[in-house]
């Protein structure tokens, strides 16, 4: 039994449904950047074990470091 959970908040996101190179149908999930950075300019993204920082550059571009 779950004491004091609190619920989960999930970041906005949007179905779209979109065709794969073998033709069959998939749908991707889409995430708005303003949602995933919450007014700071870096997130860390942690992948198999390693950790990766996604930040936004002054030009507003988007910089993958590992």
């Amino acid at each position: 039994m779950m004491r004091n959970a609190r619920p989960r908040r999930e970041a906005p996101q949007e179905a779209i449904a979109a065709v794969s190179p073998t033709g069959e149908r998939a749908v991707e999930l889409v995430y708005g950047s303003t949602d995933l950075f919450r007014g700071r300019d870096e997130l860390v993204i942690e992948h198999d074990g390693a950790r990766y920082r996604l930040r936004i550059t002054r030009q507003g571009k988007l910089i993958l470091n590992k």
